[in-house]
């Protein structure tokens, strides 16, 4: 069965009928998210609120073309905007749902901490801290599991594009507590 989404009758099995390894990714990183919001010392509350975001960041996905999403080689410059739509097609789902908390952060979990992410462009702490999160545990997953595109990577070089990124890409504070209190403990 599969996890359901605290505080709503959404189960995740459901919203990943179409795409297996999107729901093993999902599931990967609300784990990762729950360690994450352990190391931070979260409330109970919280930690729940960041496992939703992690269950839902790729949500907007499903309105996507499946051809695109699983292409094995590289996009074209029409294919990757299309993808870039993902954040604001779950953001728009998310909000029909009345779960606008959620939706913000999935709306804003690829913008980077130098502002220049996407779709609104945010910068540092514009970011809401749960999509910061969700952006490195994100990262760090689709680096360490195979991809239609490409192998996985060994985890040493995961971990050194998590550091060569932090203060580009990342958060740089909180990539560093990710690698101490959750991959490397």
């Amino acid at each position: 069965m599969g996890k359901s989404i605290e505080g709503t009758s959404l189960n995740v099995k459901t919203l990943h009928i179409k795409d297996e390894d999107l729901k093993q990714h999902s599931y990967r990183v609300n784990e990762l998210c729950q360690e994450m919001g352990l190391a931070l010392g979260l409330s109970n509350q919280q930690i729940t609120d960041l496992k939703n975001v992690a269950l839902l960041h790729d949500i907007g996905k499903f309105k996507l073309d499946p051809k695109i999403l699983n292409k094995p080689g590289k996009l074209t410059a029409g294919e990757w905007r299309e993808i870039k739509r993902h954040p604001g097609l779950g953001y728009q789902m998310l909000c029909n749902l009345n779960m606008k908390s959620i939706a913000e952060n999935v709306l804003a979990h690829h913008e980077r901490w130098d502002g220049h992410g996407y779709p609104r462009g945010l910068k540092g702490d514009q970011i809401p801290l749960f999509a910061r999160i969700n952006a490195i545990v994100d990262a760090y997953d689709a680096m360490t599991n195979d991809r239609s595109y490409r192998k996985a990577l060994p985890k040493i070089e995961a971990i050194k594009e998590l550091k060569k990124n932090a203060g580009t890409q990342f958060d740089p504070q909180l990539v560093e507590l990710f690698l101490e209190k959750v991959i490397m403990q």
